[in-house]
């Protein structure tokens, strides 16, 4: 069954396709939700409740603004930032995340999807973009809160981010499709 399909299932109620969809995405959501928050009980915590927000909300995917594995991991990603925030713990400093993802770290983030893409993509960024990429997607934090914690002006943040990103997307070739 396709991913749409059992999405689909799950707004319509079918325990089934909720069973299926869970055992396809159990190990990229846990291993996002672990490298965010750092900590395997608090990693499956979280993943328990992205695949609850996905069966809760799954009425409400639109496959026309992404593929459903995007959906699920943007679902994961957020709940992971909610615990963090409500923790103030950081698993990591920035520039230590960003060690960890250099190409040539001893260990690589294991269960993370295409992890090796991402840590060469990462390092190819100038370390300013790549700072601000992490504190915006890894931590959660706005444009006006990474200029804060780095000392520069709300515009510079928001550039550093925005290329970065753009960057990013040309390398790991991803597409809108």
């Amino acid at each position: 069954m396709t991913d749409e399909g059992l999405v689909a299932g799950m707004a319509a109620g079918d325990s089934q396709a909720a069973a299926a969809f869970v055992r396809r995405y159990q190990a990229r959501v846990f291993g996002l939700a672990l490298t965010i928050v750092g900590v395997p009980a608090t990693a499956e915590e979280v993943a328990q409740e992205a695949f609850l927000r996905a069966w809760r909300y799954a009425g409400g995917y639109d496959p026309r603004r992404g593929a459903v594995a995007s959906w699920l991991l943007t679902i994961t990603r957020n709940a992971a930032i909610d615990v963090v925030r409500v923790s103030h713990e950081r698993p990591y400093e920035p520039d230590t995340l960003l060690g960890l993802l250099d190409p040539q770290a001893e260990r690589p983030l294991e269960g993370w999807p295409d992890a090796d893409r991402v840590r060469t993509a990462l390092h190819g960024l100038p370390h300013e973009q790549a700072v601000a990429v992490v504190l915006a997607t890894f931590y959660g934090l706005t444009a006006r809160e990474i200029a804060e914690r780095e000392d520069i002006p709300l515009g510079t943040a928001k550039t550093r981010i925005r290329l970065g990103l753009i960057r990013l997307r040309d390398q790991l070739e991803v597409t809108d499709d």
